[in-house]
């Protein structure tokens, strides 16, 4: 406790969380040990990217985490809540060129600037688990199982066109390309060739479809995300011969109902027949630079763009295997490889974009599918019809109602050995390889007569050269130092190359919540027993920006550890708050626009505490939080009236208790308590609502406040009021915790805050005696009853019906009818 000598009407917010940090390190107040006597409770915010300084989106992710800890820990539930570093990155790699350093001493040195504005913040965390996924005791295990995975036939090599951004000097997976631009830098990516590693996550793309139906408790908009980019579609595979070739060109469509339609064919610029189709045609060298021209332009645009159809004839036709036509194949802008097949049978007249590439290039528009009550003229439609009806010009299937058609058309193209049914994804597999230093290394070897060997697991972790390379760069790309690459084969022993690729950082994200439950584990990867008891994350907290990126690519790998024999769980987070973003100015906080506010500078001028208090009150959490200094000082003032009201009140110390009859006041104050802790609870409980909560809080002290006015002839009893504050300092503890850890101790205790368990309300007490009912007489406000809270509705009508001033304003009209909405409302209807 404080010393009486340095209280003054502020309180020394320095020297109350200095002294509470300090207590709850040296005790490891925090440290979670597997107990099958409590309920566990995993809580969990996305680990940070050490950048050098935490900013507001940090305090305010890492609070409502902190909230929710401290909060089950005072119901009972044993809570893990660990932290950790996010550690590689192509950031730290930039930083340390340009400050002559290397990535590992200037991320290191970062980590411990920030694990110290966080220690200051006063979070709960068990800091004894704490991780950084740059220290080779973390990436030796995700070594282990890469060679796992690559042995399970989960990751494989190929070389394909991939996603290359020139500013970052490295490949990108699909999921990383945001509207045409590097995630990281913002830059326009362009398509390269490259040998590359890949995860099979398509493999786990129905089960990863499917399960988002076990997430109830993640938001809505965060399974809509996954699932459009998983993107399931069902119909028909079949092959349409090249006309005087052997190649054939493979189609998916779900509109199998219209293949008798088809008038050209679309491929992708980047389709592997492209080469050979346009061979030799006499506009070759025109028909290559369209395809620069295309590709270059698909980098750069957005999913919303809106796309100038175009395309070119390779001069190559195709067979309908349903009609024997032959037909044209275009190269068209609008054909994606990473989509289906990279081909498109093209039905200008039942879809829109074949539409208007037929319209433009004069090609047949040939109506199959005629709906209901109309008629369809090629030489007058002006749009595509796409809604089902019945199929004409279409042979045997003539007359067929579209739906049924689908299914006879491809149990056709399977009698005839031409088709099958087919179910194909958006999603596609994942690339992880990356040209830049600062990661993880690939602990794959190559050599000349054995091919593609693992590293064995007695010389893992192959761990990143740390010196200065030969040319004495820091961070110079491993496929640029030969002392690296030169090894010899583990199987024959043969000179051989080490692979020089490191893998993309999402891979480590994507397990780290799992090695938390044993980070000091050496056998394995993961202690399945530590894993069992904690696993899943029961709350998982962080931004919606990661929707399709780390939240899916943490459920892919669940599943892979699942099924290599680590653990026993589908998914890796039950619960799900996507937070919102701080606001300052109209737009989100960043340095680059020049509207940061910095956490450091505000705890330093007002406390951590009050920091918490504003991050948590000033929105819910799943909303923006609108920036304002007024705020800031208002949760100031807030804590420094309670701190005067408690510490100018030396009776608290003597803890009297509830007296057995308490008067009116009294009752008052005691009723409201009882009503705040209910508030509390739920707001807490249900939706994590903290600023309700804290509002809550606020009308309590101003009911405290109100009742222990000297100037007022009523006075609560001093055991009503000491009830309240202990109350109070509860209710707010999981907020405010070194304030209320302080004051607690103010009012005689010799216990911590922390260890008192959730208060319970008491139904009866926080019923009110009397309640308030708003008249209304034609939607508006007329008077205001006082009724005994037990009134039934009839005799609030009545009550309501013979109020002078509701008589007044009836003024003589026939009651229609009268509404009771019930203990709040009587609207009555003339």
């Amino acid at each position: 406790m404080i010393s009486s000598q340095t209280k003054s009407n502020r309180y020394d917010f320095k020297a109350i969380e200095e002294k509470w940090q300090q207590s709850w390190a040296e005790s490891e107040k925090y440290k979670a040990e597997e107990d099958d006597s409590k309920e566990k409770y995993y809580v969990l915010e996305m680990f940070p990217y050490p950048s050098g300084r935490i900013h507001m989106g940090h305090v305010r992710n890492y609070s409502i985490g902190d909230v929710v800890a401290r909060y089950k820990r005072m119901r009972g539930y044993n809570v893990l809540h660990p932290m950790g570093w996010d550690a590689f990155g192509l950031p730290a790699e930039n930083a340390a060129q340009k400050n002559n350093s290397h990535p590992a001493a200037w991320t290191y040195s970062n980590i411990d600037y920030m694990r110290n504005q966080l220690q200051q913040l006063g979070l709960s965390y068990d800091w004894g688990r704490e991780i950084a996924t740059c220290n080779a005791k973390y990436y030796k295990w995700e070594q282990i199982l890469f060679i796992e995975m690559y042995k399970r036939g989960i990751i494989y090599q190929k070389t394909t066109t991939v996603n290359w951004c020139d500013n970052c000097q490295t490949v990108l997976a699909n999921e990383q390309v945001i509207d045409g631009l590097c995630w990281r830098c913002d830059q326009a990516i362009k398509p390269r060739k490259m040998n590359g590693w890949f995860f099979k996550i398509t493999d786990y793309a129905e089960e990863l479809l499917a399960d988002l139906d076990q997430l109830t408790g993640w938001p809505e908009k965060v399974l809509t995300m996954q699932r459009n980019w998983i993107g399931k579609s069902t119909g028909l595979a079949c092959d349409f011969q090249v006309d005087g070739m052997d190649e054939k060109i493979s189609i998916f469509t779900t509109r199998p109902d219209t293949i008798f339609g088809v008038t050209f064919m679309s491929v992708a610029a980047e389709h592997p027949l492209v080469d050979t189709l346009i061979s030799g045609a006499d506009n070759e060298p025109e028909i290559r630079d369209f395809i620069v021209e295309i590709l270059e332009e698909k980098q750069q645009q957005t999913p919303e763009d809106e796309q100038v159809k175009k395309g070119i004839f390779t001069g190559k036709y195709c067979i309908n295997p349903y009609n024997g036509e032959k037909i044209p194949v275009f190269i068209a802008n609008f054909v994606l490889i990473e989509y289906g097949t990279g081909a498109v049978m093209a039905v200008p007249a039942h879809d829109e974009r074949d539409f208007e590439f037929a319209r433009k290039y004069d090609l047949p528009i040939k109506p199959v599918v005629i709906p209901e009550g109309e008629t369809l003229d090629p030489a007058t439609m002006v749009n595509a019809s796409t809604v089902g009806g019945t199929l004409m010009n279409s042979g045997q299937f003539d007359g067929v109602e579209s739906e049924e058609a689908k299914k006879k058309v491809i149990d056709y193209a399977v009698q005839n050995g031409f088709g099958s049914p087919h179910i194909t994804y958006r999603l596609r597999d994942w690339g992880v390889s990356r040209q830049r230093y600062w990661g993880a290394p690939i602990p794959m070897i190559h050599c000349d007569s054995c091919g593609i060997v693992p590293v064995p697991d007695e010389e893992l972790p192959v761990m990143l050269p740390e010196d200065k390379d030969e040319t004495g760069a820091s961070c110079r790309p491993l496929h640029q130092r030969p002392s690296f690459i030169e090894t010899s084969c583990p199987t024959c022993g043969a000179k051989a190359r080490r692979e020089t690729d490191t893998m993309d950082t999402f891979v480590e994200s994507s397990w780290y919540f799992a090695r938390y439950t044993c980070p000091a584990f050496t056998d394995a990867p993961l202690d399945k027993e530590k894993a069992s008891h904690w696993l899943p994350v029961d709350q998982y907290i962080g931004g919606v920006e990661h929707a399709i990126l780390h939240l899916l690519y943490s459920r892919f790998f669940t599943k892979v550890l699942r099924d290599l024999g680590y653990l026993n769980v589908d998914e890796p987070f039950t619960n799900l708050l996507t937070q919102g973003m701080v606001i300052k100015d109209g737009a989100k906080m960043s340095k680059s626009k020049g509207n940061v506010v910095d956490p450091h500078d505000l705890i330093q001028e007002y406390g951590a505490d009050t920091v918490r208090l504003f991050s948590l009150f000033a929105a819910p959490p799943e909303k923006d939080l609108e920036w304002n200094s007024q705020g800031v000082e208002g949760c100031s003032r807030f804590l420094n009236r309670v701190y005067r009201f408690i510490t100018s009140r030396p009776e608290l110390k003597e803890q009297p208790a509830l007296p057995a009859e308490l008067s009116d006041t009294g009752r008052t104050l005691h009723r409201k308590t009882h009503q705040t802790i209910k508030r509390v609870s739920e707001n807490i409980e249900n939706n994590f609502h903290f600023n309700t909560a804290i509002s809550g809080g606020m009308e309590l002290f101003n009911t405290m406040t109100s009742v222990t006015d000297p100037e007022k002839d009523a006075q609560a009893e001093a055991g009503t009021v000491f009830q309240a504050v202990e109350s109070l300092l509860i209710l707010l503890s999981p907020m405010v915790p070194h304030f209320c850890a302080e004051m607690w101790q103010e009012i005689g205790h010799t216990s911590l805050v922390d260890d008192q368990p959730w208060p319970s309300y008491d139904a009866e007490a926080a019923k009110e005696d009397m309640l308030t009912i708003v008249v209304q007489v034609k939607g508006k406000v007329r008077s205001r009853l006082q009724v005994p809270a037990d009134i039934d509705d009839e005799a609030i009508k009545e009550l309501a019906l013979s109020d002078a001033n509701v008589q007044r304003f009836i003024d003589g009209q026939q009651v229609k009818k009268t509404i009771v909405v019930k203990k709040k409302l009587v609207n009555i209807v003339v």
